[in-house]
């Protein structure tokens, strides 16, 4: 009888433990940024989600909270109008003087990093882990994330057979204008990298170059993306108002591939290993790609 109990007392303490633990997570978060989003949604999250910013795009569910803007640009009304606990995003947030007003308001804010590197991935999905109560459940996420990057390296190498990588450029558009190229130290170059490939651009972050630039760096690949249009549209865009290019090597020999830009905002996002597949199909015809417009 003692040790029933003794073993009933252990349970009721347990069950007040987790219920404690529960209560004192954040319940109403805002995210700002689309990785973070995706994570957060990935881990089981998404119930506790209250707002979002204008890069959180995915997955379709989060596009019907409600918006507190740009998160380079966030409004301190919007936020405090949906009373969170927790405003969650990366150094990419802000602007400063908005974070303070919310921090003196009483808003706990967690900023993660950006880098494009995955030990930096690993802190972020365990502190992600820690916020949601869900360890367990980040550390899966991750090992999967590794796994799926480890078995593509494996088959980028087999496909390269000692071949020099395609040379790439990506090109940030802005409905068809003026794009930006992707250069060092940039999220799109780690992408572009992963999936065996050369960027050509050698600056650093994202820098305008001239078509008569973009045509001497002669690529083998231009892989597209646009804050405003989408797929073929993006592409049709950017050649109409950027003529140079149609007599580019890339553009004669239809290497032109698009992505969405929301994959470019708030570090490694759980849709990256899907992406990097879909790329280095493309860049390598040895792997059998099945498709090779991932705008959407």
């Amino acid at each position: 009888m003692h040790l029933e109990r003794t073993l009933a007392a252990l349970c009721l303490g347990l069950l007040a433990s987790s219920a404690s633990l529960a209560e004192s997570l954040p319940q109403r978060w805002i995210s700002a940024g689309g990785a973070t989003t995706e994570w957060i949604v990935e881990l089981g999250g998404q119930p506790r989600l209250v707002g979002v910013d204008t890069t959180s795009q995915h997955p379709q569910s989060v596009t019907s909270l409600p918006s507190v803007g740009y998160q380079r640009q966030l409004s301190a009304e919007g936020v405090l109008t949906l009373a969170p606990d927790l405003l969650l995003g990366t150094e990419e947030m802000g602007p400063p003087p908005v974070l303070a007003q919310l921090e003196r308001a009483g808003i706990r804010i967690v900023q993660l990093s950006a880098r494009s590197d995955l030990q930096v991935l690993d802190d972020n999905l365990q502190r992600l882990g820690e916020l949601l109560g869900q360890p367990e459940r980040a550390q899966l996420a991750l090992e999967d994330f590794h796994q799926q990057l480890s078995h593509l390296q494996q088959q980028v190498d087999q496909a390269r057979q000692g071949e020099q990588p395609p040379g790439v450029l990506l090109l940030l558009g802005q409905g068809g204008t003026n794009p930006l190229v992707a250069g060092r130290n940039t999220l799109a170059d780690w992408l572009l990298r992963q999936a065996g490939a050369r960027n050509l651009a050698e600056h650093e972050g994202y820098k305008n170059l001239s078509g008569e630039a973009l045509l001497a760096l002669d690529a083998d690949w231009l892989v597209l993306t646009d804050r405003q249009l989408r797929g073929a549209e993006g592409q049709q865009a950017l050649l109409a108002h950027n003529p140079a290019l149609a007599a580019s090597r890339a553009v004669r020999e239809g290497h032109l591939l698009s992505i969405d830009p929301t994959l470019l905002v708030g570090g490694l996002g759980p849709r990256l290993p899907g992406v990097l597949r879909q790329l280095s199909h493309a860049f390598y015809p040895a792997l059998q790609p099945r498709q090779v417009d991932i705008s959407q």
